[in-house]
């Protein structure tokens, strides 16, 4: 698997191989959204990838959709990141933040004036969101107005200057997986009637506008964006996602991200067709058929030699094996991920399992 061993240009940062860490949710924060002490450590042990992106961390407190999530909108969140960050650096690696708003993915009892989460249209998710007291399901969320949805805009571009100035070398705009900027794109979440809704050019329209803001705050170079078309988590439903996400694709290609982050879901055809219309970097979290998740290195390195990759993000692997290069380059053993700790809990399951030197 010599492929990902290969340098890469990305922007202004020049990554020493085409192993990305993608964003995983692991709820180690504390409730103000400040991400948890042993953060810096679980990043930097993971330094050798050639790019790490974080957990997905909410850009305003509405923007929270899980308990334990970290935030990049108050300068206690931006001080703790600046520690990851300084220590990744340390460490020689490079980190993107990966910014969310969940929209209507949230509960009342996640934000202080206990009111509702907000989405495009008042349509509830059919999902539930975990609590320390069980389950709870998504309310129906309030519609966003045309001011929301500037301060919106606005949001995101503040939480990337705010990522810069904790260090962070750019940032990742979550636009898949059901939240608030794949919930516009969806025609079975977005059933507005103004600037936003209805046509395809006007349900991408909050995504380019948000690409537009932050990319203006700090530079397209800084700027890589996910996303995840045909997926159905978080109750999303597309009637029109060939059309949709080659209109997307084609309405950013102008803009010199850094790179486009796609979520293979449905099949490597889809993937092939956003791969023809994007004419920049593109990492691919590649599962190209339904036995193909989590994914594996042999199923990176097959994306990489077909050339519909420039890098690839795993997941789980990067979970279990910090030093996963170094384990790449070996051909294994790899460590299995402990499901029992993926989110919440303490040091067990995220800053503790064994890299090869530990296990010769």
């Amino acid at each position: 698997m010599t492929g990902y061993f290969e340098p890469l240009t990305m922007g202004k940062l020049e990554l020493p191989n085409r192993l990305v860490m993608a964003p995983m949710t692991r709820s180690r924060a504390d409730d103000r959204g400040v991400p948890s002490p042993w953060a810096a450590e679980y990043y930097t042990q993971r330094a050798s990838a050639g790019l790490i992106i974080t957990e997905a961390t909410q850009i305003n407190e509405r923007g929270q959709g899980y308990i334990l999530t970290p935030g990049l909108h108050t300068d206690e969140q931006v001080e703790a990141w600046r520690a990851v960050t300084g220590a990744v650096h340390a460490a020689g690696g490079r980190v993107f933040a990966q910014l969310v708003h969940c929209g209507r993915i949230g509960h009342p009892s996640l934000y202080a004036d206990g009111g509702l989460p907000v989405g495009p249209s008042p349509i509830a998710s059919g999902e539930q969101m975990f609590t320390a007291d069980g389950m709870l399901d998504h309310p129906t969320p309030r519609e966003m107005t045309l001011d929301d949805i500037r301060a919106t805009v606005a949001d995101f571009a503040t939480a990337a200057r705010n990522a810069v100035q904790a260090g962070f070398d750019g940032v990742e705009l979550h636009a898949a997986n059901g939240f608030l900027l794949n919930q516009f794109l969806a025609d079975g979440a977005n059933q507005r009637t103004d600037a936003y809704g209805g046509s395809i050019e006007n349900r991408i329209r909050l995504v380019v506008e948000v690409v537009a803001a932050v990319t203006d705050a700090i530079g397209p170079e800084r700027v890589g964006i996910r996303l995840s078309p045909g997926v159905a988590y978080n109750g999303i439903s597309e009637s029109d996602t060939v059309e949709l996400y080659t209109a997307l694709v084609r309405a950013l290609a102008p803009t010199p991200l850094a790179y486009l982050h796609l979520m293979e879901v449905l099949s490597r055809d889809v993937t092939k067709l956003v791969r023809a219309e994007w004419p920049g970097l593109l990492i691919l979290c590649a599962h190209p058929d339904a036995e193909s998740f989590p994914s594996t290195p042999e199923i990176g390195a097959e994306a990489l030699r077909d050339g519909v990759a420039d890098a690839v993000a795993l997941a789980e692997m990067w979970l279990a094996n910090p030093d996963l290069p170094a384990r790449v380059r070996a051909g294994g053993p790899y460590n299995t991920a402990d499901k029992n700790t993926f989110y919440g809990g303490d040091q067990r399951g995220y800053i503790d399992y064994p890299t090869l030197d530990a296990n010769s």
